[in-house]
């Protein structure tokens, strides 16, 4: 009877020598598109979840943030993906935070296989943030408030470098939709994973199902509840390359682009 017991497979977060914080999960059906692949958006969502479970160890948890009136948000992507995690594969995820920017933390990230071969790897920034006037804060203030120590620790990365992307001029309106209450997080505003569906759904249907290899997605103001984004982009076959900008009657709210 023992026999057909299944055996455990369950997760697994742990600390590694090097200060990397580990996450050995699986790639749930839930979290896969049409080909099986991890979605964008679902990757978004891996990324900084492990990212904010690695702050909370460390003792800087939403929480503890709110009490000093502050927040944490991501502001730039940037991945490379070699390969697809698959659905029911067994991955770790990974990161580690690098050397701050005056303006951003920056963090790694990186995709196993639990034979260490590499699916995804990335560098991610995030911004300080008042919460009482939403305004970025330097990361020194934060430093100044003994909730971390500050590392110097800076690696190789063989991802796009995040910066600024450009709205080609002849860019054309692709989609638009409005933010809906399934599409805010906790701060009140559309998580940054659904940027990455904003994205996606946006294409035609022949782009949809390409298997990006490098992604970088921005995300400059907040959609909130109620408002159009309206997608704009170029689809350039020749380059392999798809810029989309998503934007509100605010202004600017994402820009992406995609390469295959």
């Amino acid at each position: 009877m023992a026999d057909l017991i299944p055996q455990e497979t369950g997760s697994r977060q742990y600390y590694k020598e090097d200060l990397s914080f580990n996450w050995e999960t699986m790639v749930f059906f839930s979290q896969c598109n049409i080909n099986k692949n991890l979605s964008l958006n679902e990757l978004l969502k891996l990324t900084s979840d492990i990212a904010v479970e690695d702050f909370a160890r460390r003792g800087m948890s939403r929480e503890t943030l709110a009490k000093n009136g502050i927040a944490i948000l991501v502001s730039r992507d940037s991945f490379r993906i070699h390969k697809f995690p698959k659905e029911n594969q067994r991955i770790v995820v990974r990161t580690w935070e690098e050397k701050s920017e005056a303006l951003q933390f920056v963090r790694a990230v990186e995709i196993e296989t639990l034979d260490g071969e590499k699916l995804v790897s990335g560098i991610t920034a995030w911004l300080l943030v008042d919460m009482n006037n939403r305004r970025i804060l330097p990361i020194k203030k934060f430093d100044e408030m003994g909730l971390r120590t500050p590392t110097l620790k800076k690696t190789e990365h063989d991802c796009l470098p995040y910066g600024k992307i450009q709205l080609p001029e002849d860019a054309v309106l692709l989609d638009e939709r409005f933010i809906k209450y399934t599409d805010l997080d906790a701060n009140g505003h559309t998580n940054n994973s659904r940027y990455a569906a904003f994205a996606v759904d946006s294409l035609p249907a022949e782009f949809q199902g390409i298997e990006f290899k490098d992604v970088r997605i921005n995300f400059a103001k907040e959609a909130m509840l109620g408002q159009k984004v309206q997608v704009f982009g170029k689809i350039d076959k020749e380059a392999k390359k798809i810029i989309l900008v998503g934007k509100t009657e605010s202004g600017t709210s994402f820009e992406a682009e995609l390469l295959w």
